[in-house]
């Protein structure tokens, strides 16, 4: 390896431990209370060398979002053109639990983190399935319902994806949020999301 490659290297390594502290920072006292200075002492770096990275907070939240939703829609890419639209809804639900309880503090980040301007960050293109995981789940839908598959009184598109989206984002958030709560015993949360999933459907379809 050259001594440019190295450099670009470690100056990638470097931006990458800058991103993932401040995404433990913002999810952990929020993104108003967290500066730049503060990123920079958890990685024993100086807050001149975080700016030589990133221009602003607004920045560094950006990217960080840039990437995490980027991840959950790879995801769902990954699951691949399922022929049945209602197989494909129960295996993005089980995608979606299963990237926000691989990365809990990205979910976090993500989703129950407030933070200023747009939920999304710039750079993803709304609408675009292979960037946007909220339009692929509602394309899927979408075709569910173009086959006649939901019950005749379910005609919103947006109002079923929500629907099931909540049922997911509920399960995961209060596993994230009390995951060590004594009083309550807590079951395999992959096992419960899929008996919740399958239960919905079951009274979503015709």
């Amino acid at each position: 390896m050259g001594s440019a490659e190295r450099r670009q290297r470690e100056a990638a390594e470097t931006r990458q431990r800058i991103l993932d502290a401040a995404r433990d920072l913002f999810v952990r006292d929020g993104y108003e209370a967290t500066s730049m200075r503060a990123i920079a002492d958890r990685i024993e770096y100086t807050p001149t060398a975080i700016y030589h990275h990133f221009q602003n907070k607004e920045a560094l939240l950006n990217e960080l979002c840039q990437q995490d939703f980027r991840a959950l829609a790879a995801a769902f890419q990954r699951i691949g053109r399922v022929e049945d639209p209602v197989e494909r809804l129960e295996r993005i639900g089980a995608a979606y639990v299963d990237f926000a309880l691989d990365h809990p503090m990205h979910y976090q980040l993500m989703f129950m983190t407030p933070r200023p301007g747009p939920d999304h960050p710039k750079g993803i293109e709304k609408g675009d399935p292979s960037e946007d995981a909220y339009a692929f789940l509602l394309g899927t839908v979408r075709e569910a319902m173009e086959q006649g598959r939901f019950r005749e009184e379910l005609t919103d598109a947006e109002e079923v994806a929500q629907v099931l989206w909540g049922m997911c984002h509920g399960l995961v958030s209060l596993r994230i949020a009390k995951a060590h709560d004594p009083w309550v015993e807590f079951r395999d949360m992959r096992e419960t999301a899929t008996h919740g999933r399958q239960a919905l459907l079951r009274g979503l379809l015709r």
